[in-house]
C-alpha cells in the first residue's frame, strides 16, 4: 500500500472514531493539494469545531512543514475552529495542540513521546457519545 493510501485510511479511521463519539466529521478532499488552505478533517459537535491535520507513522516521529501548520491555523481561525494535529502511532491516536509541536530548523515535529506527554487521547478530546446527546445516531 502506498503512503497516500495509508494516510487516507488513517483519516477515514479517525472519522469513524469521531462519529462513534457523537461528532460530525468529514475528510476534506484534496487537502494538501489545493491552492486553498484546508485541513485533513473538519469536525464539530454543536459546541466545538475542530480543524485537524492527520499524521500516521510507525516511526516514533513525524515532521510537518511549517506551511502546513500555517495553513491549518489560518483555516481554523477563519472557521472559528480549534487547530489540532492528530498523530496515529501504532494504532493509537493522539491529539497535539499547535503550540506543543517541536520546532526544528525546517519544520515542526510530533513524536510519540511528545504526544504521550502533551497530547490528548481521542476520548479526552472528543468525549463519548453519551455526553453529546447524539447516541441515537448509528
Amino acid at each position: 500500500m502506498n503512503l497516500k493510501a495509508k494516510g487516507t485510511n488513517a483519516e477515514r479511521e479517525l472519522i469513524h472514531l469521531l462519529w462513534e463519539r457523537g461528532w460530525f466529521a468529514v475528510r476534506v478532499a484534496g487537502s494538501g493539494s489545493s491552492r486553498y488552505p484546508s485541513p485533513d478533517i473538519v469536525a464539530g459537535n454543536g459546541l466545538r469545531r475542530l480543524a485537524i491535520e492527520c499524521k500516521s507513522s510507525s516511526d516514533d516521529r513525524r515532521y510537518i512543514t511549517r506551511s502546513q501548520i500555517d495553513e491549518l491555523v489560518l483555516f481554523a481561525q477563519k472557521l472559528g475552529a480549534e487547530p489540532w494535529v492528530a498523530f496515529r502511532h501504532n494504532a493509537e491516536w493522539f491529539f497535539v495542540g499547535i503550540d506543543e509541536l517541536k520546532a526544528t530548523s525546517k519544520s515542526m515535529m510530533v513524536s510519540e513521546e511528545l504526544a504521550r506527554n502533551w497530547g490528548l487521547s481521542i476520548d479526552q478530546l472528543a468525549g463519548d457519545r453519551k455526553a453529546s446527546g447524539l447516541s441515537s445516531l448509528s
